[in-house]
């Protein structure tokens, strides 16, 4: 199922059923796994692993050399599990020795047209990046996390599971889980409580994240005073628990 004008190394591991478009280029170490379509004009170059049912689309650049100045052509690589769909001109890039010395990606995530994934970024699963969406390098991403268009995120932050980035926004601190941020730079805006409604979270769950957003942001308490609130409450709410747990790994700071 490899188009004749396509190039694969020899030493690139193809399962039987993949099918690559006319022009693209495979290179050694790359690896990709059962029914994942490569469509034309992309490029996937290695060490890069890459798992079942992915989809890249056309003049995407997947696993080349990250965009370091320090780089010096280490052995690193990029890891891709399950049922991503890379849309046109989106690029991913291998880490860096100065960090896990690898890019990873969770399954079933979404990166539309010209959206940019940095070296040594962890990204979890079921997120979706809008078109040209970009993270620096060493960004943490948690699960289900929606990046709208044009966002750009700063090297080293963390965004929290189900967080909401608006179009456009410029983010250079932390982004707690559950929280809608927007402008630049961003700010939050609440709670994204139609995101958790389609993702199965009860009513009483959101009500206790409004809760715990108001004492974070809204009642003028220290960070240590809004954590000595929320403490306790998170001891018997595992959605709390989450949101505390983030805030106290925070090391850049949240945004606020």
């Amino acid at each position: 199922m490899i188009d004749p004008r396509a190039v694969v190394s020899p030493q690139a591991r193809l399962a039987a059923d993949v099918s690559v478009g006319p022009f693209s280029v495979i290179g050694a170490e790359v690896e990709i796994g059962p029914r994942s379509v490569v469509g034309p004009h992309a490029v996937i170059n290695g060490p890069t692993r890459m798992g079942a049912d992915n989809r890249v689309f056309q003049f995407a650049s997947l696993g080349d050399a990250p965009q370091d100045k320090k780089y010096r052509g280490e052995p690193t690589r990029l890891e891709i599990g399950d049922r991503n769909v890379f849309r046109e001109s989106c690029t991913v890039n291998r880490g860096t020795i100065h960090d896990k010395g690898v890019t990873r990606i969770g399954d079933d995530n979404l990166f539309m047209a010209f959206s940019h994934v940095a070296h040594d970024c962890q990204i979890g699963d079921n997120t979706v990046f809008a078109n040209c969406a970009s993270l620096a390098g060493h960004v943490e991403i948690g699960d289900w996390a929606i990046l709208g268009g044009l966002t750009a995120v700063h090297q080293f932050a963390r965004i929290g599971a189900h967080a909401f980035l608006g179009g456009g926004s410029i983010v250079s601190r932390d982004v707690p889980p559950y929280v809608m941020v927007a402008g630049n730079p961003a700010v939050p805006h609440g709670v994204n409580a139609e995101g958790l409604r389609r993702r199965g979270f009860g009513e009483e769950q959101i009500q206790r994240l409004r809760d715990a957003y108001r004492i974070l942001y809204r009642s003028e308490l220290k960070l240590s005073e809004a954590l000595a609130r929320l403490t306790p409450v998170a001891a018997g709410h595992p959605e709390i628990r989450a949101f505390v747990e983030f805030i106290q790994a925070s090391a850049r700071s949240l945004v606020r």
